[in-house]
């Protein structure tokens, strides 16, 4: 069984997207970092890889083919602080989520390496 299977699948991973990006939307630091006005499409493309990261549909890889992480935010000044920021909207929406404790470790563990790992740039933006 897979850890997407393990979890409850799409509705558990459609659960802690939701609720990062309702925290996202309204964070000032992390907001601008996300250009479309709509955060819905940015949404659905995390939902998609997160459920194909855990062993879920490949419907992400299958559409934007391979995920390419750092390419892809290349583009955005992924600072330290915007990557704690991250970090404080998934731990909000891990929080919600109906996750074993064991669970909620693996999920965390791989969110927190993959926050430091999306850090792009050391200046901070300027206000």
């Amino acid at each position: 069984m897979s850890f997407y299977d393990e979890i409850g699948g799409e509705a558990t991973i459609h659960g802690i997207v939701a609720r990062f990006y309702a925290g996202v939307a309204t964070d000032p630091e992390l907001r601008p970092l996300y250009p479309e006005e709509d955060l819905g499409p940015a949404e659905e493309r995390f939902r998609l890889f997160l459920m194909q990261y855990w062993g879920g549909p490949t419907t992400y890889s299958d559409t934007r083919g391979h995920p390419r992480l750092r390419m892809r935010h290349a583009p955005f000044a992924v600072t330290p602080a915007a990557a704690e920021r991250w970090l404080v909207h998934f731990r909000a929406a891990l929080d919600e989520a109906p996750l074993t404790p064991e669970q909620d470790t693996q999920f965390w563990e791989y969110v927190t390496h993959a926050a430091q790992f999306m850090v792009n740039s050391l200046d901070e933006p300027a206000t």
